[in-house]
């Protein structure tokens, strides 16, 4: 593959597709998954199998996508409530000096894209985060989500006569 980064610290499962510009490190990736082009996943996360991950996607250290899941292009999750780049003091913050908060995409969830996911959130087990959403607190299972700051605008197991199947 060119252009593409896996250290070897990655863990690949079977059949995992990977295009080009991807950096993948200290990470864990099921069975089946698909990885579009300029991705960058970084180390501790899991993504589980059968899943696609799209272009120019970042998914920070704590997150943990499962099984199932759509991530749609250009989606960014964030692990950090305060982010700065120096202590009170001036020094360059180091991974000792701040929290990372892990953020939950439950099995079959979908996330539009261009959606920014907040840290310590949990995206329910079959929800969906409309396009350009920005989640900032936690997505009820089979819910459909959008805007800023993201809000259920549908429940997936509504029988109402608009609902889509």
């Amino acid at each position: 593959m060119r252009f593409v980064n896996i250290t070897d610290d990655v863990k690949l499962g079977k059949n995992v597709q990977i295009y080009a510009f991807v950096n993948l490190y200290g990470c864990e990736i099921g069975d089946n998954t698909k990885i579009g082009t300029f991705v960058e996943i970084q180390k501790g996360v899991t993504i589980g199998k059968n899943c696609k991950i799209s272009s120019h996607t970042f998914i920070c250290e704590g997150v943990h996508i499962e099984d199932n899941c759509f991530i749609g292009h250009n989606v960014t999750f964030i692990n950090d409530k305060y982010p700065r780049a120096t202590t009170e003091d001036g020094r360059l913050q180091t991974e000792e000096d701040w929290v990372c908060i892990p953020t939950y995409v439950r099995k079959g969830a979908s996330i539009g894209s261009s959606a920014t996911i907040l840290c310590g959130v949990t995206i329910g087990e079959g929800a969906i985060v409309g396009a350009g959403a920005v989640v900032t607190r936690d997505v009820p299972p089979r819910t459909i989500v959008a805007g800023v700051p993201a809000r259920v605008v549908k429940r997936l197991d509504d029988d109402s006569p608009d609902q889509e199947k």
